[in-house]
């Protein structure tokens, strides 16, 4: 069994360190202070009673949950016989690196680093690390300990094991890794999330329809039809000549935008940021907050449920 350490417990950090302890995995989590180990502990409990609440776990794997995770404020003793490391700290590239190269001197050639980035290349984040053959990326998605995939996303350096153990120790956390077979921007997954939301924006600042009626056209069409079948195999069961002709004709009519859309520009620049600061496209008071938030864990883990029936 690797032995797993995560640096960084914030938002993916601590929700990571769910994933493995529900997987019957020890890990130990990195916090820059008390008041983050703290607020860290404080969004676990809160998750693990949605969890019970959804029977999704028991009380008392509520419990063995939390047991498997060990809060820690230094780093030397976080990363003290590690031979896994996940590192999950705020997307700055800078940072990431001079990171990496402070723990060189904790880690050895049999330590795996895997960084959760949502778009840095791992070539750039490991220009500069000791032992890039052992460092790879793994993208967890948000909520990590509801949302089965990870992306695993090697540089040309990356070896053949470090790719292997990665896949390993996420297959026994239940988690389903797919591998790239090589480094892009965005990797997979956000890639084709932000293709969606580029159109999106361009059908809103547009006025072809209103923000509601753009997130229904998803939520109650390709949306239903996703979670079993992805575009390419939707593109199968509709008729490759059909989605052929049809990609001939509007991919012209497609946005080719190469930055944010008028609106969502102005709402950064009137620092309407979304649910962090209670108004973005929508207004997001506590009420309509909670509701959303208590309707995609449901969903999520009603999803989760039915994946171990399948299994």
């Amino acid at each position: 069994m690797e032995r797993v350490s995560i640096i960084g417990s914030g938002t993916m950090g601590h929700s990571i360190a769910i994933s493995l302890a529900w997987g019957a995995h020890p890990v130990k989590v990195y916090c820059m202070n008390n008041e983050a180990a703290e607020e860290a502990l404080k969004n676990i409990e809160a998750k693990l009673e949605v969890m019970v609440t959804h029977k999704a776990i028991s009380l008392t794997e509520s419990g063995d949950i939390k047991s498997n995770i060990k809060l820690q404020t230094s780093l030397e003793q976080t990363l003290s016989d590690t031979t896994f490391i996940i590192e999950a700290i705020t997307e700055n590239l800078e940072l990431k690196r001079e990171l990496f190269n402070n723990i060189s001197e904790y880690i050895d050639e049999g330590t795996v680093l895997a960084s959760n980035t949502s778009g840095f290349l791992p070539s750039e984040l490991s220009s500069e690390f000791k032992y890039p053959e052992q460092f790879a990326v793994t993208h967890f998605w948000n909520p990590a300990h509801l949302i089965p995939l990870v992306e695993i996303v090697p540089s040309d350096k990356t070896s053949t094991r470090t790719i292997e153990r990665t896949k390993e120790l996420l297959n026994k956390i239940n988690k389903k890794p797919i591998v790239l077979k090589k480094e892009i921007t965005g990797f997979i997954g956000n890639r084709l999330q932000y293709a969606m939301l580029r159109e999106a924006q361009y059908l809103l600042d547009n006025g072809y329809a209103d923000k509601e009626d753009i997130d229904a056209s998803v939520t109650y069409s390709i949306g239903r039809r996703y979670p079993v079948t992805g575009p390419l195999m939707t593109a199968d069961l509709g008729g490759l000549d059909v989605f052929s002709t049809i990609s001939d004709y509007l991919f012209k009519e497609l946005s080719k935008a190469d930055y944010s859309g008028e609106t969502i520009t102005q709402l950064v620049k009137d620092g309407n940021l979304g649910i962090k600061n209670r108004s973005g496209f929508y207004e997001w008071n506590e009420e309509f907050s909670r509701e959303i938030n208590e309707q995609r864990e449901k969903m999520l883990l009603d999803f989760l449920k039915s994946d171990e029936r399948e299994v």
